[in-house]
């Protein structure tokens, strides 16, 4: 390992994990893993790039120096970025996966007991296919999931660069808020929102903000499509802010004209929700305790909403296409899992069908301490109330596009009361 002092973590840290790995590495019985999960790479080296389409994986023996296998125009990113030392790059037209095994040969590799991560979404069933193919000496073993432990209790520094992400997510969401009023598209919602997050500071996120309005928010995980927000109307929205790959994410709703009851009451479970959490949630409690806490207060409600998913995931390193890391630990019925200091989750206390055709949410992201659990935000829980007073349309607003977007929304709102 080449030591350098220009990494996101100190030197240090990245020992530790590395270290931490190995543990469990032997723990399984293996002589080395290959890790091509871009997010778990990035936790072991620092290494990211946006070209992980292309195969690329850390392979870290038991004893011996780690080495990674990338396209030969992406080991820029081990050299400048990484403590890694050993780089075999495959050009355009070279075998990713004859260089694995190639590379697995020349470091005493190939007939010892590899893990590999089968799940991994970035290690295709073809590439698998090859690699059991080819490497016939050795014995492959999925190891999914091995850095995944390591990953699911952020360390303090960890947590600090998450503060980051979240001044980038406030600072998004706030401008969302400001921008959205009616005679507004949700384009030009969203921009403002981009601009704020990496004007302060935030980078590029896995996924771009989530702004719909009115009758599209009926549509899961619909972004912007150049609806104007019409009079009477709410907006939904959520941001996840990025800083370094660590992410934050939250909702928050708008509401053109008068708060509703119904639209009060969801506004009244929702924050009920979240207070309970940071009330109660603590070190030791089940996943499963978690989300009965919140599923019970949303689903007691009278307007007609209902949690439709699980009321929170795990968050924290992600690429594209994904912020969440809900696929290491989510929030939802039938799981044992306990929660840990130093765990992190947006938790979704969200409303799927308020009055049978609008969603609405309120959503935070917290860690779990060793007494209980905090935000990472300060921004205002409760709906932003606007008037219906119409800003100056600007030259496309009236456009048969999007007059045909609108007719599209009235049409869903239909069919979602029926």
């Amino acid at each position: 390992m080449k030591q350098r002092d220009d990494m996101t973590f100190s030197f240090d840290e990245y020992e530790r994990r590395i270290s931490e790995l190995r543990t469990r590495i032997a723990q399984r019985n293996l002589d080395a893993v290959v890790i091509s999960d871009p997010e778990n790479i990035m936790y072991l080296t620092d290494y990211q790039t946006t070209g992980y389409s292309f195969f690329q994986a850390l392979v870290v023996p038991l004893e011996d120096e780690p080495f990674m296998i990338t396209r030969a125009m992406e080991e820029s990113n081990v050299i400048a970025r990484t403590w890694v030392e050993k780089t075999r790059p495959y050009p355009d037209t070279g075998d990713a996966i004859q260089m694995l095994v190639d590379a697995l040969k020349e470091f005493g590799l190939s007939k010892k007991r590899i893990g590999y991560e089968r799940n991994s979404y970035f290690f295709p069933a073809y590439h698998q296919d090859c690699i059991h193919t080819t490497l016939n000496e050795g014995k492959l073993l999925d190891c999914f999931g091995i850095v995944e432990q390591g990953r699911i209790k952020k360390s303090p520094a960890e947590i600090e660069l998450m503060r980051k992400a979240a001044q980038a997510t406030e600072a998004g969401m706030q401008a969302g808020i400001e921008a959205a009023q009616v005679g507004v598209t949700e384009n030009e919602i969203g921009a403002a929102i981009s601009s704020a997050m990496f004007s302060a500071g935030g980078e590029p996120p896995a996924v771009m903000p989530y702004v719909t309005s009115g009758p599209r928010s009926m549509i899961g995980h619909a972004t912007w499509e150049g609806r104007t927000v019409q009079e009477n109307e709410h907006v939904f929205l959520e941001v996840g802010g990025c800083y370094r790959r660590y992410h934050t994410a939250m909702m928050r709703t708008i509401v053109m004209g008068k708060l509703t009851d119904s639209m009060y009451k969801a506004q009244e479970r929702m924050k009920l929700a979240l207070h309970s959490v940071k009330n109660y949630v603590q070190p030791g409690m089940t996943v499963s305790d978690v989300d009965n806490l919140v599923r019970n207060i949303i689903s007691e409600n009278d307007v007609g909403a209902r949690l439709i998913t699980r009321s929170g995931y795990s968050i924290g390193i992600a690429f594209p296409p994904s912020w969440d890391e809900g696929y290491i630990i989510s929030l939802k019925q039938g799981e044992s899992a306990f929660l840990e200091e130093g765990m992190t989750f947006h938790i979704i206390p969200w409303m799927w069908g308020v009055d049978g055709n609008k969603t609405c949410g309120i959503s935070d992201t917290i860690y779990v301490t060793d007494k209980g659990c905090e935000s990472f935000f300060s921004l205002p829980e409760d709906f932003s109330v606007k008037s219906n007073e119409k800003v100056k349309p600007t030259k496309d607003k009236n456009s048969s596009s999007n007059k045909a977007d609108n007719k599209k929304s009235a049409k869903l709102v239909e069919v979602n009361s029926k």
